[in-house]
């Protein structure tokens, strides 16, 4: 499988490429207004509004910085038992990518609660990446706030 390689803080991270819709540069976004820890704000694609997650917010506490290389991963989210929709992530160096077999993953050994997102481990000589489960990014609160309609729903 392809991934996509990006960095949250010091630390490397990954998310499938088949999940990936584009990959766009850091657009002018609209914060929202006493949001949820993690949620940027929304943005406009292509005349659809699209919710930001600032993976660093989520996972660490702190914005993502305005860096040359910070992207917004535009992705097809799709949870368990719901429609897809368009979710923009705001990653920072998102620069490379890598190629892993499923079986190139290992389970790091220790559940983080509250983070479901966090997924298993591979390595290359720079060391450790782990997989982001972009389909477990949001709670179901989040989720019923963020998405009132199925994506291509004007």
């Amino acid at each position: 499988m392809l991934l996509l390689v990006f960095h949250l803080g010091a630390e490397r991270f990954a998310l499938e490429t088949g999940r990936v819709m584009e990959v766009l540069p850091l657009v002018h976004f609209r914060p929202l207004t006493q949001a949820v820890a993690g949620i940027a704000g929304i943005f406009n694609y292509h005349g659809a509004t699209v919710p930001l997650v600032d993976l660093a917010a989520l996972a660490l506490g702190s914005a993502s910085r305005a860096r040359m290389s910070t992207r917004i991963i535009l992705v097809q989210y799709t949870p368990a038992a719901g429609e897809t929709h368009l979710l923009g992530l705001l990653a920072e160096r998102t620069t490379a990518t890598i190629r892993r077999e499923e079986s190139d993953f290992a389970d790091g050994g220790v559940a983080v609660d509250g983070a479901p997102y966090l997924g298993p481990f591979t390595r290359d000589v720079r060391g450790l990446i782990q997989r982001v489960e972009v389909n477990e990014l949001l709670s179901e609160s989040v989720r019923d706030v963020l998405f009132r309609q199925p994506m291509g729903t004007p």
